[in-house]
C-alpha cells in the first residue's frame, strides 16, 4: 500500500472529516472509496469509447460494402 500526501483546503478537511465522522468511517476509508468510484467511472468511459470506435468502424466498413456492392450492380 502507498502513502499519500493531498493538500486540501482548511474547508474541505473539515468537511470531509465530518462526512467521515456522519458515516462511521475514517477521512483515509472515505478518499480510498471516493477513488475506487472515480477509478470504476473512469474505466467505464474508457469501454464504452473502445465500444463506439469499433462499432464506428464497423459501420464505415459496412458503408464501404454497400458502396461496392452498389458500384458493381449492372445498370437497368
Amino acid at each position: 500500500m502507498t502513502a499519500m500526501t493531498v493538500r486540501l483546503a482548511d474547508d474541505k478537511h473539515r468537511r470531509l472529516k465530518e462526512m467521515a465522522r456522519l458515516r462511521g468511517t475514517t477521512v483515509n476509508r472515505l478518499i480510498d472509496e471516493m477513488a475506487t468510484l472515480l477509478l470504476a467511472e473512469f474505466d467505464a468511459e474508457t469501454r464504452f469509447q473502445l465500444r463506439a470506435e469499433r462499432g464506428r468502424d464497423r459501420q464505415n466498413r459496412g458503408l464501404e460494402l454497400l458502396e461496392k456492392a452498389a458500384a458493381a450492380e449492372p445498370e437497368s
